[in-house]
């Protein structure tokens, strides 16, 4: 009875190390810089966490709603990468502070030139977008992740109402309801997404700083629990030669 009892205490303190040392799954999000709110401007953080530990992402692609088109999308330079922004004709044009906008952004596209992301660290790509729909909830972004080993992720599935996160869901912006002021002219509008900008950089810049100090506790987080297992092992075998000596 003793040596169940060990034997079993130890095979759960090894089960629960691992359940402890296991990272929770992390995936291609967006967030709004204070609220994102509808008919407003705001600046939105891309946040690409590497999921591989031994590929580097090189490459981030977010296609944009086409059937809620932004008349204005502007991305932040992200040191050591390249960024490319596509463009498409719409089909019904855009009347934004008096004026048509028969095109809007599609697609932008970040690539590694000088940085990339490393295993145990993530980045931050933000953009200053507006005006937000009026007539929407939610804005879905499908982006794709390329790594240095040429594997592709796509995050491209939509949520589903009541239903179970997908496994690869796509970055979901949710709306606020829309603010007073948000109809102020094309000036105070200006103002409005330059701040939301210049709130993204501080934010993206304190994200960062914390990184290393992420990976760092990850690190430290997966000794730990490596160490843990040997030791619930070493219970094991512990109580097993204590059993057989106790029946000799």
């Amino acid at each position: 009875m003793k040596l169940s009892r060990i034997a079993l205490a130890g095979a759960a303190a090894a089960s629960t190390v691992l359940l402890v040392a296991g990272p929770a799954a992390a995936h291609v999000s967006v967030q709004p810089v204070g609220e994102a709110a509808k008919g407003g401007y705001a600046t939105l953080n891309f946040k690409v966490p590497n999921e591989r530990d031994q590929a580097s992402t090189v490459k981030l692609e977010v296609s944009f709603p086409a059937e809620h088109p932004l008349s204005s999308v502007t991305p932040q330079a992200v040191p050591g990468w390249k960024i490319t922004i596509d463009r498409s004709t719409l089909d019904k044009p855009l009347e934004v502070h008096g004026k048509k906008i028969t095109e809007a952004v599609s697609k932008v596209t970040w690539t590694a030139d000088e940085g990339e992301i490393a295993p145990g660290y993530f980045q931050q790509f933000p953009v200053s977008v507006g005006a937000l729909p009026e007539d929407a909830d939610q804005l879905v972004f499908k982006a794709v992740q390329t790594y240095d080993n040429k594997e592709v992720v796509r995050w491209i599935e939509e949520p589903t109402a009541g239903g179970d996160e997908p496994d690869s869901p796509a970055p979901v912006l949710k709306l606020t309801a829309a603010s007073e002021d948000h109809h102020g002219g094309a000036a105070g509008d200006a103002e409005k997404a330059d701040d939301h900008q210049a709130a993204g950089a501080e934010a993206s810049s304190k994200e960062t700083r914390t990184a290393a100090f992420s990976s760092s506790s990850d690190t430290t987080a997966r000794t730990l629990g490596i160490i843990g297992i040997v030791i619930g092992i070493g219970g094991v075998a512990f109580g097993v030669l204590a059993g057989r000596r106790r029946s000799a």
